[in-house]
């Protein structure tokens, strides 16, 4: 029997007369690449943000690396980690002075700091470029950079959001491979992402519309049931009737 790393039930966050999420249950497993899909204004932010401990349900229940997501929000984000689109790094700083800054949040030890530091930048080919300020870099290696810290401290579960935007299509396998890397380590990772050729590349995909998951399934068996050749398609027909939009 497979271990899960996150099972959800009926977990739903209200705000005001707003439903923003509507009783939405699944599983992730251990060392699975999940993929979290959903139109702009589903509601899969607010579930992201639940399950990273940083907004607590307004009712339903799960447990996310082993804690009650109503209960331990803090222990949750110990024990995950977690790459924002908008911000994960600091421009101002150099590649090593971001690496020491979140190994001092994430309380690794100089040693243990030093260790992953070298197994990062030696993983990215970044050796070179460790006293580069980050501002500096193109995007794609400000991407895998950012991904790569977010794994500094060894997390269960890394949770990205839309980690592949606005980086070209190279550089967007390249961000992959590095995912598979760090799923072959038996780290799960929970992706979100609006690139739907992307989610082929996952284990399995949920498709939320309107709050509530309507999918839920391996690539290959949404593409068969919905009688498509691609998620596209899958997502087309599915997110076809959504009300509610950002």
């Amino acid at each position: 029997m497979k271990e899960t790393a996150i099972s959800i039930r009926e977990l739903t966050k209200r705000f005001g007369d707003f439903t923003a999420v509507d009783r939405i249950s699944f599983d992730v497993y251990k060392g699975e690449i999940f993929g979290f899909l959903g139109a702009n204004g589903a509601g899969k932010t607010t579930a992201m943000r639940m399950l990273c401990g940083l907004s607590f349900p307004t009712s339903g229940s799960g447990t996310v690396a082993g804690f009650d997501v109503m209960r331990e929000g803090e222990m949750i984000k110990r024990h995950i980690g977690y790459m924002s689109q908008r911000f994960s790094l600091y421009d101002d700083l150099t590649v090593m002075e971001n690496i020491r800054l979140f190994a001092g949040i994430y309380n690794l030890t100089p040693y243990r700091t030093r260790r992953r530091a070298v197994e990062l930048l030696s993983r990215l080919n970044f050796l070179g470029e460790r006293h580069t300020l980050v501002g500096a870099l193109p995007l794609g290696w400000k991407q895998k950079l950012a991904f790569s810290i977010a794994t500094l401290h060894s997390p269960e579960i890394v949770f990205l959001d839309e980690p592949t935007g606005g980086v070209d299509p190279i550089t967007r396998r390249q961000f992959w491979e590095l995912i598979y890397e760090e799923a072959n380590r038996g780290t799960t990772v929970f992706v979100t992402t609006h690139y739907m050729d992307e989610a082929e590349y996952c284990a399995r995909v949920s498709i939320m519309v309107d709050g509530e998951v309507r999918a839920l399934d391996t690539p290959a068996a949404l593409k068969r049931q919905f009688a498509t050749d691609s998620m596209d398609g899958v997502f087309r027909t599915i997110a076809r009737g959504a009300k509610r939009a950002e």
